[in-house]
């Protein structure tokens, strides 16, 4: 038991904890607010404290907790929400209350399917048996560090906190319940890592087709006030392919949750998704808690054997966080007053995507990716949160402000973005839609880029210029940006594209591209090319209704084809007359 001699508004420093490990969980004043050692010096300890510590006052005594900040982790975390501290938010009421102890589960009651049996061998991530959650078979698996021989296996209804199994240990019997506690700063343990190859398909065409995300990948995604993050990061999370998707609020706006909350309420997306709000107007310090709080229950259905998406909104709010707390420790600020070990904690957060073979048996490969939002005040990328997360991370999705103020969105460039995982994901490309996807991919990029050249061209020379080839390129580049890239996230046909229709649309521009150009080749005039009605009938190939209108398309791409052979034709016959 210690006691407080100095108060400051986020961090407090307490005597008498000589005892005490840095990152063990206290109970600080009366009230019992939850806070965290930081820093230890002799018997002094500074706590930064995850809850308002405005009334607190010298000499109020702070208790140790016995361990580590956890996180309760079992079935009941679906389709809930909770604050930075694992807290359930829905069991709070209208205000979260000072020093409130909360578990995370309730006790409602679970029916156990064991798969294992008395006298079997039992060792680290074994799953013992499953429990039914929603569409969800949720794996109880041996805790990390334990191994030994079942002496019991129950089965039935049974409460979170009941003991499903003892394992007779080394060092005697342990009861192993449905839920565990684990924390939240320890990755969970693995087997094997393995190379992310399959892509995180997010509905969104401009990331799947040109900047692809892989399934246990990590990308940051940067974007200015107004530039359309928000909304990008709910549809990512409504189209993506993710088993699981942990969305953490950290530090943005209350209402951005409430949005998501009142979108995701009551749909099928819901049952599959945790919630983590810790937003502006809750305490500063437990921003870092709510990412490490996402990224332990993200892991945690990873060894399951299922993928999982965690997105951080934004990873700028923790970071202003960690400027403040180290403020208040009296620390020497790095650059922009953030605190020098900044870039080391936004790597530790991005070191626990992957993709991995879990412990234990039967075996099983799951995945944590990580979209990890930055907002850059003034959307300056060379900032050190951006500069940091770009250093980490394998992707980058830039958010545009000139393309979010013409109102295309999303609004990803597709000058300033990138992504290391093309390779990886070719193959599953090749295989599961068609092989040209990379080749496409590729021209995609060069005539955008192509297009930026000569707008630049233009300016100093003007239009009238440009042969009719270049002409006819930027008109091929106008329908990648406005018939292809632009995407409406509120539109309940164009919101997601499947993989297959995204790339036989493009497919299809480039057919109408090819065509058109050995139309000029036949001296076929270019306004008469730009004039065919089958153009529009591309360009409206968004609003085909349906994951998969193959058919559709497939007729549109013909259609294509004859009028060109119409066009080259009549070409002919007019030059013969």
């Amino acid at each position: 038991m210690g006691s407080l001699i100095k108060v400051t508004p986020n961090v407090v420093r307490a005597t008498g904890m000589q005892d005490a490990k840095a990152r063990d969980t206290v109970y600080v004043g009366k009230a019992g607010l939850i806070g965290e050692i930081v820093r230890i010096e002799g018997d002094e300890a500074d706590i930064q404290i995850y809850e308002s510590g405005e009334g607190l006052m010298l000499g109020e005594p702070v208790e140790a907790a016995g361990g580590p900040l956890s996180m309760e982790l079992g079935p009941g975390l679906l389709g809930g929400i909770f604050d930075g501290l694992g807290r359930p938010l829905e069991r709070f009421g209208e205000r979260v209350e000072k020093g409130k102890h909360i578990s995370a589960l309730s006790d409602k009651e679970w029916l156990f399917t064991p798969l294992m049996k008395k006298g079997d061998a039992a060792s680290q991530g074994d799953v013992l048996g499953t429990v039914k959650e929603g569409e969800f078979e949720i794996k109880i698996m041996v805790p990390p560090g334990i191994s030994g021989k079942i002496k019991e296996m129950k089965k039935g209804k049974l409460k979170g906190k009941d003991a499903c199994a003892i394992i007779v240990t080394e060092k005697g019997e342990k009861s192993i319940p449905l839920v565990m506690r684990w924390p939240v700063h320890t990755p969970l343990p693995y087997a094997i890592a393995k190379q992310p190859m399959t892509p995180l398909l997010t509905g969104q065409r401009v990331v799947d087709v040109l900047f692809p995300l892989a399934k246990g990948g990590k990308v940051v995604l940067p974007g200015g006030f107004g530039e359309g993050k928000t909304v990008l990061g709910h549809s990512l999370a409504e189209g993506c392919d993710a088993d699981i998707i942990v969305y953490v609020g950290c530090g943005e706006r209350g209402n951005e949750m409430a949005d998501l909350l009142e979108k995701f309420t009551g749909t099928q997306i819901m049952s599959k998704m945790v919630l983590i709000a810790n937003t502006s107007n809750m305490p500063v310090a437990a921003r870092e808690a709510s990412v490490y709080t996402g990224a332990t229950i993200a892991e945690f259905y990873r060894n399951m054997g299922y993928d999982t998406l965690l997105v951080a909104d934004s990873t700028s709010r923790w970071a202003e966080a960690l400027r403040e707390i180290s403020g208040s420790l009296g620390e020497m600020p790095g650059e922009k007053g953030f605190p020098a070990y900044l870039a080391s904690r936004i790597a530790r957060f991005y070191e626990r995507a992957g993709r991995v073979q879990a412990s234990g048996s039967p075996m099983r490969e799951g995945s944590v990716t990580i979209i990890g939002m930055v907002s850059p005040q003034g959307g300056d990328f060379s900032e050190p949160v951006t500069q940091a997360s770009m250093q980490y991370a394998k992707a980058l999705w830039a958010l545009d402000s000139s393309l979010a103020y013409r109102r295309h969105f999303p609004a990803v460039s597709w000058t300033a973005s990138y992504s290391r995982y093309v390779d990886s994901v070719e193959g599953w490309w090749r295989e599961n839609i068609n092989g040209n996807w990379f080749f496409v991919r590729q021209r995609a990029l060069m005539v955008l880029g192509k297009e930026e050249e000569l707008r630049r061209m233009i300016q100093i020379v003007g239009k009238g210029a440009l042969s009719d080839r270049e002409k006819l390129l930027l008109e091929v580049a106008n329908m990648i940006r406005e018939s292809y890239l632009q995407q409406n996230a509120y539109d309940p046909v164009d919101a997601v594209c499947s993989p297959r229709k995204s790339f036989m649309m493009l497919n299809t521009i480039f057919l109408f591209y090819d065509q058109a150009e050995d139309a000029l080749a036949h001296d076929v005039p270019l306004q008469k090319i730009i004039s065919l009605p089958v153009k529009s009938r591309i360009e409206q190939s968004k609003r085909i209704p349906g994951k998969e209108p193959t058919e559709q398309m497939v007729k549109i791409m013909a259609l294509v084809a004859a009028s060109f052979d119409k066009l080259v034709d009549e070409a002919h016959r007019g030059g013969g007359e």
